[in-house]
């Protein structure tokens, strides 16, 4: 009886603990989430997604001043941004050498897109099926004017379409074209009564990246454009001759501040690769080494301007790579790889790019 009496109180205590055990763990783990959502978030930099040591993960993407290239004719000036790197594919990392592999996905941002840049690249890139030939495209008050020749019963007719500009909640651009003119040419009694309507300058197939409603044209860049693709929350487009302005989240557009900072390429989390490198948990920054106002960046023919750069590592294992503008690298020598016979020879002196400390 006595070996009992001490047995029952011994049980009923563990149990309890064990109940008070588990109701406190039930509520940490039901507190967690609650602590992590109310830490507030920067108002200049968006809340992004942990990278946690996952290499796998999203690559947060943060740039000032950025000139990128998306093709042999077309630009687009970044004055700022901060977003996602998206990989493309599901089994392959997002690569500089791939264009394709990846997308650039804005949170917050300003772009501006200069319209005389456009016009060349669809004379360089539309097929030679399009109607309309010679395009320009120019910016004048708070509309876009875009003038061609048309091919129309065999006799090439200059036009002019006017349009208002916007952005659509897809992340589209809107052209609401206000009028067509049909510039004037001689021989008009042979042409009277010739009316020229949308579809007539924008062909049956039009573009891919590009819908026709009435009197309505819808872009979408992503399609339009060459890579790398730039996507996100479009919320204001207009017009600052001679450029586009694209807006993107919140964004302010205030040069005068931007300007102050250094221009840059940054890159965490994730894993990327480029060159013979495959980088996990990325920690990349790639800086303007110029003093131009733009960093001029070609992610398609980066290496040229790797080559001529200056890298180092950081303490954090990762790297910063100073890389000249594009431009420079026609005027430039390049650098060369060290051969054996400079490894036979300790007496032969560094190359003349290696900083000696």
């Amino acid at each position: 009886m006595t070996r009992k009496r001490y047995i029952i109180p011994a049980v009923v205590l563990a149990a309890v603990l064990c109940l008070v055990w588990l109701v406190w763990l039930g509520r940490s783990k039901g507190n967690a989430p609650e602590s992590l959502s109310g830490t507030a978030a920067s108002p200049s930099a968006p809340s992004l997604p942990s990278n946690s040591n996952n290499a796998n993960a999203v690559t947060t993407v943060w740039a000032h001043n950025l000139l990128l290239r998306k093709g042999p004719v077309f630009r687009v000036y970044i004055s700022w941004l901060r977003g996602l790197m998206l990989r493309t594919g599901k089994d392959s990392n997002p690569s500089f050498d791939d264009p394709e592999s990846f997308v650039f996905l804005i949170q917050k941002g300003v772009i501006h897109a200069n319209l005389g840049d456009i016009g060349n690249y669809l004379n360089a890139d539309v097929p030679a099926t399009f109607p309309l030939k010679k395009i320009t495209i120019i910016g004048e008050d708070d509309q876009v004017k875009l003038t061609g020749t048309l091919h129309k019963l065999l006799l090439p007719l200059p036009v002019e379409l006017t349009s208002t500009v916007s952005a659509t909640p897809d992340g589209r651009i809107h052209l609401h074209i206000t009028k067509i003119n049909v510039l004037k040419i001689p021989l008009k009694g042979l042409l009277g009564g010739l009316h020229v309507e949308i579809d007539d300058i924008m062909g049956k197939s039009p573009l891919a990246g590009v819908q026709v409603s009435d009197n309505d044209l819808f872009f979408d860049t992503t399609k339009l454009l060459p890579p790398p693709h730039i996507r996100g929350q479009l919320t204001k487009v207009t017009v600052a001759r001679p450029d586009l302005v694209l807006i993107y989240g919140n964004a302010r557009d205030d040069e005068q501040h931007l300007a102050q900072w250094h221009n840059f390429l940054q890159l965490n989390g994730g894993t990327l690769d480029f060159g013979k490198l495959t980088m996990h948990h990325v920690d990349l920054t790639l800086i303007d080494a110029s003093k131009d106002p733009w960093f001029d960046l070609d992610l398609v023919n980066y290496q040229a301007q790797l080559v001529n750069g200056y890298t180092r590592m950081t303490p954090q294992a990762g790297l910063e790579i100073f890389m000249p503008d594009l431009d420079e690298m026609l005027h430039k020598k390049t650098s060369h790889s060290i051969t054996p016979e400079w490894l036979k020879d300790r007496n032969l002196s560094l190359p003349p790019e290696v900083p000696v400390k």
